[in-house]
């Protein structure tokens, strides 16, 4: 080794070990974001490509001229064949190039030009490299000949293919930041491209180091760093924002267009407890119309949806944008349980037509129903009964046995009441201790006085039974019938209880 002296070590450093040092780092900083994913291994390649390439500049800095020849022919040489195939690989597969090259080709085609290795290595002859070289100031350069400009045609000729590579990726992209990151890229290959026609067919002997066009290689990684902060490229595997993903109370989906669940946070395997979310295409869980939406990529916003976890019912609230994920279009969705807030939204609609302690229509509902059925039989002239049904000694039984018997007595009384009218129209209850029905249809007197009968008979044999007391439910029975009693609900109404309380009173004289 020569002795060096001190403006040719500072120089040497500057030109090589600086950009040593930017590869390490680039090749660090990748591999260790994810070093299971293809591309990541790729790019750590090519920086260490890199460095290999700019290490046998600085060595053969150190060494005699004579050394050029050999170390130039079999280590930067050979290491330079490796560089084409990497980039074919990494841009092609970021691409999404495998899945339309046949399997046969993908990804061994890019390494071909590796043969030239061997017959580089075993021929004597120069065939990518120059066996000359001269000294002027402290470079040594070599003598460029046809192979080297052969060679260095070829690789140039190659980039124009990278172009080609990422502008068919550009129109496959799927989403807007997606071909912003292509577009970078293009960008970064048209640069290196002229800087490979521009610093490799001339020779800035005595101003530039020898080989400038490898300087290209920190203009490419420049460009790749500048895509991996601004759009998040070649993201590390453990996500800047996994503890958000892993501690949202929320669902969180991450879903392929073709329905497949590629991730689930805790609180989307909690919910969908009965549900293997690992094997269950998401398309199973939703409507037909969801479905559609996802794969047209239209927007899902506030979506309400039925979701079945096993045989349990679900009401889902579901937020989902697109996001670009391993280079392939994907839906992250944000499911919410709302099932508590519709049971509550449904049961104050129904409280609203309801009596709560019965859960029978109440006074409001009734009316209008019992309203539409008098003006359809006025329509098609069939006659229509109004019962009305007071219990009798329903205040003894409060006070001797309490509220809780009482709400019981009403409660089983309701019940019977409501089995009698569902075949033939419709109770209710009034308020109180008394209920109403009507019926649709009435074809005479005596099918109502029938149903009356069947009411009395069941709230007399279907003891009702309270702390081990038997409680009996008696009631006192009023009728009216459309037309002859009234026309309208409040006639009928009114008819019906004057005809219960004479009954009332026939009792209490009997």
């Amino acid at each position: 080794m020569i002795a060096l002296n001190t403006s040719e070590v500072w120089t040497y450093s500057l030109a090589y070990l600086l950009p040593i040092l930017f590869f390490v780092y680039m090749g660090t900083d990748v591999i260790v974001r994810n070093s299971k994913k293809v591309e990541h291994r790729l790019l750590s390649l090519t920086a260490i490509v890199y460095i290999l390439l700019f290490s046998e500049e600085y060595i053969r800095h150190q060494l005699p001229i004579s050394y050029s020849p050999e170390l130039v022919a079999f280590w930067f040489s050979n290491v330079g064949i490796v560089m084409p195939g990497l980039g074919f690989h990494f841009l092609s597969k970021f691409a999404g190039m495998e899945k339309i090259m046949p399997k046969y080709l993908y990804p061994g085609i890019f390494y071909l030009p590796l043969a030239v290795i061997i017959v580089n290595t075993l021929s004597s002859q120069e065939v990518i490299s120059s066996s000359r070289f001269f000294q002027e100031g402290v470079w040594k350069y070599p003598v460029y000949n046809l192979q080297y400009y052969i060679a260095l045609s070829v690789s140039i000729f190659i980039s124009c293919f990278y172009l080609l590579v990422l502008y068919v990726g550009k129109a496959r992209a799927s989403t807007r930041e997606h071909k912003a990151i292509f577009n970078l890229l293009i960008t970064g290959v048209v640069l290196c491209t002229f800087w490979h026609v521009a610093f490799g067919y001339f020779q800035f002997a005595g101003t530039l180091p020898p080989y400038s066009y490898i300087y290209g290689g920190v203009l490419w990684c420049s460009f790749l760093r500048l895509a991996m902060i601004r759009f998040d490229f070649l993201n590390f595997v453990t996500k800047r924002y996994e503890k958000l993903f892993n501690l949202n109370p929320a669902a969180i989906l991450l879903v392929e267009l073709s329905g497949k669940i590629k991730e689930a946070n805790p609180s989307a395997r909690h919910l969908f407890d009965h549900i293997d979310l690992d094997r269950e295409p998401f398309h199973k869980l939703v409507n037909d119309e969801l479905q559609d939406r996802i794969r047209d990529e239209k927007e899902i916003k506030d979506y309400e949806a039925s979701i079945y976890n096993g045989s349990a019912r679900l009401e889902a609230l579901i937020d989902g944008d697109y996001v670009s994920v391993d280079n392939e279009p994907h839906m992250i969705m944000i499911v919410r349980d709302v099932t508590a807030q519709k049971e509550s939204q449904e049961e104050i609609r129904f409280l609203a037509y309801h009596d709560p302690l019965t859960r029978l229509p109440n006074r409001r509902y009734f009316y209008e129903r019992l309203n539409e059925a008098i003006r359809k039989a006025d329509e098609n002239r069939l006659g229509l009964a109004v019962i009305l049904i007071d219990l009798d000694r329903f205040k003894e039984t409060n006070d001797r046995y309490g509220h809780e018997a009482g709400d019981e007595v009403l409660r089983h009384a309701a019940r019977i009441i409501a089995e009698t009218a569902e075949t033939l129209g419709m109770a209710a209850r009034l308020g109180g201790d008394e209920f109403v029905l009507f019926i649709r249809h009435a074809p005479s007197n005596a099918f109502v006085e029938e149903t009356i009968r069947r009411i009395q008979s069941r709230l007399t044999e279907e003891e009702l039974q309270y702390r081990g007391q038997s409680l009996t439910v008696h009631m006192s029975v009023g009728a009216s019938f459309f037309p002859q009693d009234g026309t309208d609900g409040d006639t009928l109404l009114m008819n019906a209880d004057k005809a219960m309380y004479r009954v009332k009173r026939a009792g209490k004289a009997g």
